[in-house]
Parts: C-alpha cells; sequence; structure tokens
C-alpha cells in the first residue's frame, strides 16, 4: 500500500494533537508559521499610524455624510485598531446618552490613556463642541498629519539605510580601487624610477 498525498497531513494533524504543551491545540493551529506564537489574549501591540490615518479619514467621511458624531464614531469602531476600539466606543455610548463633550470624550481607562492618537481626536472634539467649527474639517486634517508623519519616517528610514549600505559597498570596491587604480600607478612609477636609477 502506497502512502497517499494525504499520509503527511494526518501525521501533522497528529503531532498537533498529541504533542504536550500549554498551549491549547486551537490556538497552535491559529498561530501562523511554525514557531510563531499565538497572542495572550488582552495583549495589544502599537498602534500602526497608516491604520490611524485611514480611521480618521473614514471618519472625516462619516461626519461629512451628516452622520451625528456618536453615529459616526459607532460606524467606524469595528474597522480601527485595537488600542482605540475601546476608548472611541465608550465616548460614542457617552454621546449617544446625551453626555456633555467634555466628558465624552474625557480619557477612561488605561486605554485611553496610553493612546496619544485618541487624546487627539478627543482634543479636537472637544475643540468643536466648544466652538462649533466643523469636527469633520478638522478630523480630515489629522489624518492628513499622521500620514505626512508616516511619510517622513519611511523617508528617514530610506536614507538610513542608504548610508548603512555605504559601509559594506566601501569596503567592497575599496580593494578593487586599491589593486586596479592604485597599484598599477605605483608600479608603472616604480619602474620608471628604478629604471631610472639604474641607467
Amino acid at each position: 500500500m502506497t502512502a497517499g498525498p494525504e499520509w503527511p497531513c494526518l501525521l501533522l494533524a497528529a503531532a498537533l494533537l498529541l504533542v504536550p504543551s500549554r498551549v491549547p491545540v486551537i490556538a497552535r493551529l491559529c498561530a501562523g508559521p511554525v514557531g510563531g506564537r499565538a497572542a495572550a489574549p488582552g495583549t495589544r501591540g502599537p498602534v500602526d499610524p497608516v491604520a490611524t490615518a485611514t480611521l480618521f479619514d473614514l471618519l472625516a467621511a462619516c461626519l461629512r455624510a451628516g452622520l451625528p458624531t456618536d453615529g459616526a464614531v459607532r460606524a467606524v469602531v469595528p474597522t480601527c485598531p485595537a488600542r482605540l476600539a475601546e476608548p472611541l466606543q465608550h465616548a460614542a455610548d457617552l454621546l449617544a446618552m446625551g453626555a456633555d463633550p467634555a466628558t465624552a470624550w474625557a480619557p477612561a481607562g488605561s486605554e485611553a490613556a496610553a493612546a496619544p492618537e485618541f487624546e487627539a481626536l478627543a482634543r479636537l472634539a472637544r475643540r468643536s463642541a466648544r466652538s462649533g467649527s466643523s469636527l469633520a474639517t478638522a478630523v480630515g486634517e489629522l489624518a492628513e498629519e499622521h500620514r505626512a508623519l508616516v511619510e517622513e519616517a519611511a523617508t528617514a528610514r530610506a536614507e538610513r539605510a542608504g548610508v548603512l549600505i555605504g559601509g559594506p559597498l566601501g569596503l567592497c570596491f575599496l580593494p578593487a580601487f586599491v589593486c586596479l587604480g592604485i597599484v598599477p600607478v605605483i608600479v608603472g612609477l616604480a619602474g620608471r624610477v628604478l629604471g631610472g636609477a639604474l641607467l
């Protein structure tokens, strides 16, 4: 009996089920590549600046479409980064219950306090509620600022990479320059000098 193509899959499944581990089987299957670890529940990484700029663009579009502030925030919460979801949902709930914008946009809990993106949005929302200015325009400008920061960081990384690449390239080309450029000149000059001395 020859082994079919399904045998490797069956052996892998049996190994996943039988190998003892502290991580549950489902978590190991969802961990991605071999050797990858599943993220522990409750841990949230840093906020992606591109995702934040996209979130602010989407929020500005919802506000321009005529949604009230609480409805616009509720609309973007499912697509926002994990660290911003809880404080934004909290602010939307308070606004929907008729709370004052200064109270609704106050940081609540450690998640909001640790997210400067939420604080920037909350500051704009409180200022817009006091002055009556357009929140959609301010949020759009905030998105542009985040996008500019991303571009500046990418440019800085590219320039730093160019500087770091220069060292190895110099080490590669320097021996060739010495061997093909300097050594023949020295040999030629030495030949002339020694030849003239011998004459």
